[in-house]
């Protein structure tokens, strides 16, 4: 299983990449915070978990660090292929496009017929840079595969713009999912680009992190969760498609859960599924008595677990032990979604 490109990044340019990234973050937020201070502002509403206007441009600094690096650390290092870095610029500009799609959002809240046109695109211009060999549905037509993918990616962008919702959840989410790709990089399962770019997303995730510690200075906003949604998406399919398709759905499954249990329980109920609202499972936490930080700490602890249960199912490779990681996983979301949905006694730590 072992790469030596990759075995090269871990020990060298890995390192280099994730601190490069944080840093980058953290001074962009520093420098900017001035300037931009009052920019984008998410004024809350009804369906708010903050009582206060906070700007909401970290995302701007999240995407320009990893993206930054990212293509720096690809094109100065010698050993990636060509065609390797021009798939990996390819997939970087469709993130740079929700960049800007989420900016302009942020500040004018386009309808959602052009935001779902818009990330359409840029999840066609990331899916045309895989290569045809890469296959998560192989025994399908590679048409067929990459229209299925094309509508997964479009959804996964929306998952993860729905569920930051909270400080810290994005952070409790993002930070475990791209380092459980980076160990499966480190092993050897994943071309190097997918490991770079995992690293310099956790980097610039945890160069965030001190902004957005609850009660929040700063939120990501569209600039954030639309780009990351494309770049989680495009990691977690080469995941899939380098054979690791139990560790694919591992490492997002509370995400996953908790937003499509979300919609088969309102669908149910009769209601409008475009109409905004505050019921996804971490929501109802709050309103049922769990702190924010109780909330995070709960999220964080059980994607550790799916971190482990993911590289578990790498390492041993074998059916029955992938599905036993898979229902363990399983069983670890459901025990939390039902905690969440539970009110807690009052004193209860």
């Amino acid at each position: 299983m072992s790469d030596p490109a990759a075995s090269a990044i871990v020990e060298y340019l890995g390192p280099v990449v994730w601190l490069a990234a944080l840093l980058a973050c953290a001074l962009m937020i520093l420098v900017l915070t001035p300037v931009l201070r009052n920019v984008a502002m998410a004024v809350p509403t009804h369906r708010s978990s903050h009582d206060k206007p906070t700007p909401q441009w970290g995302g701007l600094a999240i995407t320009s660090a990893t993206l930054g690096v990212a293509l720096l650390a690809i094109y100065g290092y010698g050993d990636f292929a060509a065609d390797a870095r021009a798939s990996a610029l390819q997939v970087l500009l469709a993130a740079l496009v929700l960049l800007v799609l989420g900016g302009v959002d942020d500040l004018y809240h386009l309808e959602p017929k052009v935001k779902l046109l818009v990330q359409a695109l840029a999840a066609a211009l990331m899916l045309y840079a895989l290569p045809a060999e890469l296959r998560t549905i192989p025994f399908l037509p590679l048409w067929l595969e990459r229209v299925i993918l094309l509508l997964g990616t479009v959804w996964f962008i929306n998952l993860v713009n729905f569920m930051d919702g909270i400080d810290w959840m994005m952070v409790a989410e993002v930070v475990p999912i791209t380092a459980g790709v980076a160990i499966i990089g480190a092993l050897g399962a994943l071309p190097p680009a997918a490991l770079v770019v995992a690293l310099a997303l956790n980097g610039a995730m945890l160069g965030f992190a001190p902004f957005n510690r609850p009660v929040a200075r700063l939120f990501m906003g569209d600039m954030g969760s639309l780009p990351i949604g494309l770049v989680l998406a495009w990691l977690l399919i080469v995941v899939a498609g380098s054979g690791y398709a139990i560790a694919a759905v591992l490492l997002p499954l509370y995400f996953v859960a908790d937003t499509g249990l979300t919609i088969v329980r309102r669908a149910r109920a009769g209601e409008r599924l475009s109409v905004a609202h505050r019921t996804h499972y971490y929501q109802r936490a709050r309103d049922n008595g769990f702190t924010n930080m109780q909330i995070v700490g709960r999220v964080l602890a059980l994607n550790i677990g799916l971190v482990f249960l993911a590289a578990l199912s790498v390492v041993a490779h074998a059916p029955l032990s992938s599905a036993l990681a898979l229902l363990a996983g399983c069983g670890l979301v459901a025990w939390l979604m039902i905690g969440f949905a539970i009110p807690r006694a009052t004193g209860d730590a």
